[in-house]
């Protein structure tokens, strides 16, 4: 299903652990890593094709995640001939993808790659949520870059430790959340 421009619309997913890593995976019996992603079937809506796609993908069904944010339009990427069927060049030109962040609610050991008999990973990682992008296939990067840019703004806050380390702390001690007062620096 090609739209008039020749894209094929589709899905990506960034899912994200409890320390804000993203699921990596690495395409089956090829050295490149990448976000797990699929078309929208006919009739479906993009956040019906992410929940297939995620299982199909990573064995995950929907009360594993909770969607945390998706992009606001199209992102589109251009694929080179070189990767186009022969049949398909002259009327496909690449994809178009609505990108969902993803919060994994389960565990690690929810994820199953071999959820169905067409695997698209052989292995999986937890990465830094700025993926190195030159693992990614080149023209895939811009899309990659922009998606991630879009959806940062949405990352759920993560605690930070002194919040915790100041709590212990006796009330005569000086908070370390703000600076320091103007009595400590006019001495």
């Amino acid at each position: 299903m090609l739209d008039r421009d020749g894209f094929r619309p589709n899905v990506g997913i960034v899912l994200l652990n409890q320390k804000n890593q993203v699921f990596w995976g690495k395409r089956i019996r090829t050295h490149s890593w990448q976000f797990p992603q699929g078309g929208i079937d006919r009739g479906e809506t993009p956040e019906q094709a992410m929940i297939r796609e995620l299982h199909e993908e990573v064995g995950l069904q929907r009360e594993h995640v909770r969607i945390v944010a998706r992009t606001r339009d199209w992102l589109r990427y251009e694929v080179p001939d070189r990767y186009i069927r022969r049949d398909a060049r002259g009327h496909y030109k690449g994809q178009k993808q609505i990108w969902f962040l993803l919060q994994l609610v389960g565990h690690d050991w929810d994820l199953n790659l071999r959820a169905t008999e067409h695997p698209e990973f052989d292995a999986w990682r937890w990465n830094d949520y700025w993926v190195p992008l030159e693992a990614v296939v080149e023209f895939k990067r811009g899309v990659y870059e922009m998606a991630l840019t879009e959806l940062a703004r949405y990352l759920p806050r993560q605690e930070q430790r002194l919040r915790f380390m100041r709590q212990d702390r006796s009330d005569t001690d000086a908070d370390l959340t703000q600076g320091p007062s103007l009595d400590s620096l006019e001495r």
